[in-house]
């Protein structure tokens, strides 16, 4: 596969950078990012490329068709502008918008029903076997052997948010295939993401670009700095993990907190590192992607974390999926009969029945995020807990607003703002169990031995025969460190990059940097001939 860490991506790069800057006619310089986003796609997942030609295709069509009815709608409008008294304007504009809605109905439930299919069929036909079993019945519903093409997650969400701005009259129709295939396959975003918006991306995509060496160092140093964190961290930790993981009954309480902790570092470097490379090759090419990542680990509540972490994700539910549902008319009707009851004239309930809306979207919305993450019933569980977590924060805030009064602490108090900090990572780091355990009862079994079963004689003796030498822990603990206080000088300068406060410093600062950074990656990176990097977490999506 020409994956980020494939020995081949950096070529093939270059290549396409140097076709790209060297196309004679700038008009037509988007057909060299389409060509590479098809070659790379094929390379990666030729078996199942039509599964992405047919999402492209319908998305196309069913683009145009909406945009259609939209201008018949608005000349029949003008037209009848003085026949047409407003009761027949607003009827007449009522039946368009059903249309419309059909229209874009049908887009959403071809494509989202193959992702459905592919990646869901097994887990409900597994789940409707034993719960006839349960009853007693001997009934099997058949499964079948699926593959998930690649990033169906990613390029579905994509082009499904394109079609649902048509639909709302926030974007024109492409009138142009090609130029739809190119948004939806664009190969910097296709492994992992970020999911980009159309407005966002597609300009930048099909305006030509020219070479800037500025742009060209800062997306080295990006990918550099992803490298770093895929190979040298996240490579390292999962080792260790996946020991874990492939005897997980095997170990004790002190070894799953163990392992939890490191997952945490894991994901983190294994996925924000595959989303600066991403961004890092785009910005080569004069694109700028969406930032995905925004420090998540220095976040105060659970709410924030899931603003800075997977930041794409969270922004298409919150546009495509919490404002429906928080503004349709079952919820804001039910907020305002809660608020004539006897209850909802109390402050209390006054508060439940402003917030109702908001707070039931949210768990809704989390639990389509578990779902997104895997066919289990650990993934719903995952959902299930954050989207809680976030619910009762928003119905108990008056609570903990008036705690903080009658105690006196204040939001700016830095013991106060690390408390913040420590708790809303320990609620992510109980969500994350249900990302390692195999299981869902083993995830409640996970729990239990947290507090039954800690043993540091013993954790030691395991810890140490998970793959990991003195050395790699070594190598892991600076690493994590390197990235640690990276983090905090970008928190610390949030309104610019580290790449450009680089470019105020002496020369020879940034080049023994730079050299380090390079050689970290050559030496300590987990790599070599035999070994297979692993895959990005977020490429089964």
């Amino acid at each position: 596969m020409l994956t980020y860490t494939s020995l081949l991506f950096l070529p093939f790069v270059v290549i396409t950078a140097l076709v790209y800057f060297l196309f004679p006619v700038k008009k037509y310089k988007w057909t060299v990012l389409l060509v590479a986003g098809m070659v790379f796609y094929a390379i990666n997942s030729w078996r199942y490329a039509y599964f992405i030609l047919f999402t492209t295709l319908t998305t196309f069509f069913i683009a145009l068709w909406l945009d259609r009815i939209t201008q018949k709608s608005k000349a029949l409008l003008k037209e009848k502008k003085k026949e047409w008294d407003r009761e027949e304007k607003k009827k007449y504009k009522n039946k368009i918008k059903v249309q419309k809605r059909l229209v874009m109905t049908l887009c959403l439930v071809i494509n989202f029903g193959i992702l459905a299919f592919l990646k869901y069929y097994n887990f409900f036909a597994g789940s409707l076997t034993d719960l006839f079993a349960g009853f007693g019945l001997n009934l099997s519903v058949p499964t079948f052997s699926l593959l998930l093409p690649l990033g169906i997650s990613f390029y579905t969400f994509q082009s499904m948010g394109y079609i649902i701005d048509v639909y709302r009259e926030k974007t024109e129709a492409e009138r142009n295939p090609f130029k739809l295939l190119l948004f939806v396959s664009f190969f910097p975003q296709i492994i992992q993401g970020p999911i980009s918006i159309y407005d966002q991306l597609a300009k930048q995509l099909y305006e030509p670009h020219d070479f800037d060496f500025t742009r060209v160092k800062h997306g080295m140093e990006l990918i550099l700095w992803g490298l770093f964190k895929k190979l040298v961290i996240a490579d390292r930790a999962v080792t260790a993990i996946t020991a874990v993981t492939a005897s997980y009954d095997s170990y004790g309480g002190t070894t799953l907190t163990f392992t939890i902790l490191l997952y945490a570092i894991q994901l983190y470097a294994d996925f924000s590192g595959g989303i600066d490379i991403s961004r890092g090759v785009a910005q080569i090419l004069g694109i700028d992607l969406i930032d995905n990542f925004k420090r998540p680990y220095f976040s105060r509540s659970i709410n924030e974390y899931w603003r800075r972490w997977h930041i794409s994700l969270g922004a298409w539910l919150k546009n495509y999926l919490f404002y429906p549902v928080a503004m349709s008319n079952l919820f804001i009707n039910a907020s305002k009969k809660m608020k004539g009851t006897r209850f909802g004239k109390t402050a209390a309930g006054a508060h439940i029945a402003k917030v109702l809306p908001t707070s039931v979207a949210s768990l809704i919305v989390f639990l389509v995020v578990g779902v997104w993450h895997g066919a289990s019933w650990k993934y719903v569980a995952f959902g299930a807990w954050n989207g809680l977590i976030i619910m009762v924060s928003i119905l108990l805030q008056p609570l903990f607003d008036g705690a903080k009064k009658k105690l006196h602490i204040r939001d700016a108090n830095p013991l106060f703002i690390l408390f913040q900090m420590l708790r809303t990572f320990l609620i992510v780091l109980v969500g994350y169990v249900f990302d390692v355990a195999p299981s869902f009862h083993q995830a409640m079994r996970t729990f239990w031995l947290f507090f039954t079963n800690q043993s540091l004689a013993v954790g030691r003796e395991q810890i140490g025969a998970l793959g990991l030498g003195k050395k790699d822990y070594i190598v892991l603990i600076a690493a994590v460190l390197v990235m640690f206080v990276a983090s905090i000088i970008q928190e610390r300068h949030s309104t610019t990059t580290i790449r450009e406060m680089m470019d105020r410093k002496p020369f020879i600062l940034r080049f023994v940097l730079l050299y380090l950074g390079v050689m970290a990656v050559l030496i300590f990176g987990i790599y070599g001939s035999g070994y297979n990097a692993a895959d990005f977490v977020y490429m089964q999506f």
